[in-house]
């Protein structure tokens, strides 16, 4: 059902993988107020708004620099050059994650090592990114997938013996600590990306690099803007990007940034209920478990994230009951066209195929209601109740 006065899903009607719409109009009102201000400033780009949420990002993780671009990928390709990775060189990175973790590597001109990852945590297995190590490599890059972080004091031993750059994908990591340090952090440098679907979402697209390193946040704000030298206008030195980030966007992240503890909280009620609820149908159904690391990280939930039988049938039963879902990753990165010639797409990675044919993110986000989460988990167990 379909309210007729908002032209939004009702808590009977469908329900999306994921939707903001509910919290936008409860918000609207204080969201306006933020738009008008920036309308009424005549700055839309790079200006006051983005530099407070750079200082607001900045105080939240304890990065000692914030740096705002046009999205999460390109964050990805900045801090690649910013630290040095270019033609030539060799990166080591999960083969179960999003493509632009490999593509981002490739823009720079270095060669994506693909290498298997661990059940739980789906994050990158440091023995096989040993085992991967070459004369070429330059860096590890591991990702922060779903709701933890990777064993990062494991993997910063890994590159500090072998002398490598650690680079960190934490585009899903905000919030995310271990051993009190945060998701980007641990190494030269990381990322967080601001889709809207993230647990700090935008309206559109936003991202931010975060580093320790006075050189690589030098060199990103100097990528983010063409290349051209932050201490005089139009002075080029490299070529760089068109990778701002807007005030529009700013402001409507600083809103967020303001409920984050809370949604964060939410997000956390919503997957206990799941766990709860599902608990019954395993084996059918494995519901997310932190993974043993050396130095655990807390659990933040960007997506609720279970393995199950029959994946692709479970996806077509909650679809045709209004319910939407998404396959995170339907394949592993060494079975993707444009990476299957490379070299480093040849290591055998058995963890991330056999998650790629039965992982299901069941939707997960603030504005789903206990309600909605309780209709998701019914229809889950009518499914393996008739077919089991």
């Amino acid at each position: 059902m379909t309210d007729t006065t908002t032209g939004h899903p009702t808590e009977d009607g469908p329900i999306p993988s994921f939707s903001g719409a509910r919290s936008v109009r409860r918000d609207w009102p204080r969201l306006e107020a933020r738009i008008r201000r920036v309308a009424a400033s005549g700055r839309f780009t790079s200006g006051p708004v983005t530099a407070e949420l750079e200082a607001a990002i900045a105080e939240r993780t304890g990065a000692r620099h914030a740096v705002a671009v046009a999205n999460g990928t390109d964050a990805l390709v900045i801090l690649l050059r910013a630290a040095g990775i270019g033609p030539g060189d060799e990166v080591i990175v999960p083969a179960y994650t999003f493509f632009a973790t490999a593509s981002a590597v490739l823009h720079v001109g270095a060669d994506p090592v693909l290498v298997d990852v661990l059940p739980g945590s789906y994050a990158m297995d440091p023995e096989r990114a040993e085992a991967a190590i070459t004369e070429r490599t330059r860096a590890i890059m591991p990702v922060h997938l779903f709701s933890q972080m990777a064993d990062m004091e494991v993997l910063k031993d890994l590159a500090d013996r072998h002398g490598l750059l650690l680079l960190e994908d934490s585009a899903e990591g905000i919030d995310m600590r271990a051993a009190g340090t945060h998701a980007g952090l641990w190494g030269s440098g990381g990322v967080l990306s601001f889709f809207p679907t993230k647990t700090l979402g935008s309206l559109g697209d936003a991202g931010m690099l975060l580093t320790d390193d006075d050189t690589v946040a030098a060199r990103a704000r100097r990528l983010r803007c063409h290349g051209q030298d932050t201490d005089g206008a139009y002075v080029y030195h490299e070529i760089g990007y068109n990778s701002r980030c807007d005030e529009l966007q700013a402001a409507f992240l600083l809103h967020r940034l303001d409920r984050l503890s809370e949604e964060i909280e939410r997000r956390a009620e919503l997957a206990a209920r799941y766990d709860r609820l599902l608990a019954p149908l395993a084996p059918h159904v494995t519901t997310p478990w932190m993974a043993p690391a050396k130095s655990p990280s807390n659990q933040v939930y960007y997506v609720y994230l279970i393995e199950c039988d029959r994946r692709d049938e479970l996806v077509a039963h909650l679809d045709a009951h209004g319910v939407g879902t998404e396959a995170y990753y339907p394949r592993p990165l060494t079975e993707q066209p444009l990476l299957a010639p490379l070299a480093g797409s040849r290591h055998p990675v058995p963890v991330a195929a056999a998650a790629a044919r039965r992982a299901l993110a069941l939707p997960l986000y603030p504005d789903l209601t206990d309600r909605e989460a309780d209709r998701v988990a019914a229809l889950v167990h009518a499914f393996y109740g008739a077919t089991s």
